[in-house]
């Protein structure tokens, strides 16, 4: 597990563009047509998440999620957060 330093990080952003720095995480805001397609998408991520045992913080508004990656016990960005926001993404394609 690699630990990112800002400055990889910006590069590394540049492959998942829709992901942000935002207080020691990457951060990423969906928006779906209602409900229903929310928390189906949140069900998806909870698969992965438990496959690759990395849990992401999950916030869900009714059509909007929510989702905060960190590496808990480095205490920082690390490749798992990266790996995870990869597939994320790769869901929603």
């Amino acid at each position: 597990m690699k630990i990112y330093t800002l400055q990889e990080l910006q590069l590394i952003l540049q492959t998942i563009p829709e992901w942000s720095v935002v207080n020691a995480a990457i951060e990423r805001k969906f928006q779906f047509e209602g409900f229903k397609q929310a928390l189906g998408f949140i069900v998806q991520v909870g698969v992965i998440a438990e496959q690759d045992n990395h849990h992401p913080e999950i916030i869900n508004v009714y059509n909007k999620v929510v989702i905060r990656l960190n590496t808990h016990s480095a205490n920082a960005i690390t490749s798992k957060d990266v790996d995870l926001a990869t597939k994320i993404d790769a869901m929603i394609i």
